[in-house]
């Protein structure tokens, strides 16, 4: 389901920035490749099978995991890590289909039931056997306003769980929800030892406290601002994923341009996420592979403000409508990706019909860059001269081109907007405290989403959702919403959530810039991995071993 990018410090833009302009800023990042250049690019289903196993390789982080808590793993760096540690009741593939994880199998029996089989011979680390009772344990806290799960959207139609039998556990719904079992291929579908979670109350899933999954890693160690470790598990279930590699440390590197550095020495392995802006100098580095995979994320600006300026839709319209987003695309990521008006891919529109995809993709509005239009309906708002604040974070290049093409944007129409820069750490609190955007309009976010369906997007935009930041609220878009939630029948749901794309299109209450695919730099030492998007639910440092 979500996420983010990144922080830093000051700056309100002086002028208007013209893309020429920004193109100039992302070649100096990129250490004299001009990004006036585009990046050819095509989709990698996957990577040569490794040759044989390794003893350790090192991926870079461009954050360090605010927590290895399922309840709480609701980004990039947490997941990336947690994916290979822990597991969910299903696995969600790097093609995004669903298939049986730690439950072997589940039933439906009627529309307000889940049942899940637990797999036998199953162990957790530390070599307890896994049971029912540690699912339901697990699941629960989801329930629990103490924990106050990220992930309680998922759970917010559930009326109990419990252990029905020596394997089984059943999910009684208060209204028919299709969402929920989607949903257990992801974080909120993790199952943890039962006696873990009670030894470690709050100190669990930190750097201290630790976890104790199933999964083909165990966390060795956790340095924390540094580093985490993690070692094979040799009694692993599986034995199809069993980890070719006998340790993996992920290294924390902030700044992007020693992300790069250390991806071209060599002194790092691999990373995900890279900053796009180097790509080229990567590719001529002759050191390893840049790959794209499969993406369900869409960047977009996060409206995060509604009883401001931004409140009146025309201001959103006309901010969208002054954005130079082809070239925005060019200067931020090498034109790798394509401008888009609404907020999902198509790769979360498989089992949609071909009319639901045409209601979704073509019968919206395009906003291509407009500035008359966007200037009649800033005089029509009465917003000349409206102040907005905009906060990023210097995660990579993108996220410094978007503040500034955002903020020249509204500039060009008659509004001032204020760039605040914070740390990585920050701008990750800004998807979970609300009192951290207090005061705060504009982010940036690459939104993925956690199950193979669409209407996951819409679900988090409904009035009053956890990841609803501006407070957006459209009792239509709730209902189509709410109703397509009930729908087992993919094709009948894909129906319903493209009218609630269409509606996210018109009122805007996220400002869609683009889609891209994900991005994977695999050094000479190491191959094995599918690159998808995929890799934040799925155990994909099992699968890499020696070139």
């Amino acid at each position: 389901m979500n996420r983010t990018f990144l922080r830093g410090s000051v700056a309100a833009t002086a002028g208007i920035l013209s893309i020429a302009a920004l193109v100039a800023c992302s070649s100096a990042a990129s250490n004299g490749a001009g990004s006036d250049e585009s990046v050819e690019w095509e989709i990698t289903a996957t990577t040569a099978a490794p040759s044989g196993d390794i003893d350790s390789f090192t991926f870079a982080s461009y954050a360090e995991p605010y927590s290895l808590d399922y309840a709480y793993a609701f980004d990039y760096p947490d997941n990336s890590v947690l994916a290979n540690v822990c597991e969910s009741l299903l696995r969600l593939n790097p093609d995004y289909s669903l298939s049986p994880g730690l439950a072997e199998s589940f039933a439906h029996p009627d529309p307000m039931t889940w049942v899940y089989t637990i797999r036998e011979g199953v162990t957790f680390h530390d070599g307890s056997p896994l049971t029912a009772a540690d699912a339901v344990a697990s699941m629960n806290r989801h329930l629990d306003p103490e924990v106050g799960s990220f992930w309680y959207s998922v759970y917010q139609n559930v009326a109990s769980i419990v252990q029905t039998g020596d394997r089984e556990v059943t999910v009684t719904m208060t209204g028919p929800d299709a969402q929920f079992n989607l949903g257990m291929g992801g974080s909120a579908g993790v199952i943890e030892s039962a006696a873990t979670l009670a030894e470690k109350g709050a100190d669990y899933g930190n750097s201290t406290g630790g976890v104790n999954c199933t999964g083909p890693f165990a966390l060795d160690r956790w340095e924390s601002g540094e580093s985490i470790t993690l070692t094979r598990n040799d009694d692993y279930w599986d034995e199809d994923l069993k980890a070719r590699s006998g340790e993996v440390e992920f290294v924390f590197i902030n700044d992007a341009t020693a992300r790069v550095n250390a991806l071209k020495s060599g002194s790092v392995d691999g990373s995900w996420m890279l900053p796009m802006e180097a790509v080229p100098t990567l590719q001529a580095a002759g050191k390893g592979d840049v790959l794209f995979g499969l993406n369900t994320a869409v960047g977009s600006v996060v409206v995060s403000d509604l009883e401001g300026p931004l409140g009146d839709v025309r201001v959103r319209k006309a901010l969208l409508l002054a954005m130079d987003r082809d070239g925005i695309l060019q200067a931020a990521l090498r034109g790798i990706g394509e401008r888009t008006d609404v907020m999902t891919t198509e790769s979360v529109w498989q089992e949609a019909s071909d009319s639901a995809r045409t209601a979704a993709f073509d019968d919206v509005a395009d906003y291509e860059q407009n500035l008359e239009e966007a200037k009649n309906l800033i005089a029509e708002a009465g917003a000349e001269g409206a102040e907005l604040t905009y906060v990023t974070a210097p995660i990579s290049n993108d996220f410094s081109v978007i503040s500034q093409a955002t903020a020249a944007a509204a500039k060009s129409i008659g509004l001032n907007v204020t760039v605040e820069t914070v740390t990585p750490s920050a701008y990750s609190t800004l998807f979970s405290d609300p009192s951290a955007r207090e005061g705060v309009d504009l982010f940036y976010t690459s939104w993925y989403l956690s199950s193979p369906d669409a209407l996951e997007m819409y679900s988090v935009l409904r009035t009053g959702d956890f990841s609803n930041y501006g407070n957006w609220s459209d009792p239509e878009f709730d209902a189509l919403v709410n109703e397509a939630a009930t729908i087992d029948d993919p094709v009948a749901r894909g129906a319903l959530t493209a009218k609630a794309q269409q509606i996210a299109n018109e009122q805007l209450p996220w400002l869609p810039l683009f889609e891209a695919p994900i991005s994977l730099y695999l050094g000479e030492r190491i191959t094995g991995v599918q690159p998808s998007v995929a890799f934040l639910y799925y155990p994909w440092a099992a699968t890499i071993g020696a070139r």
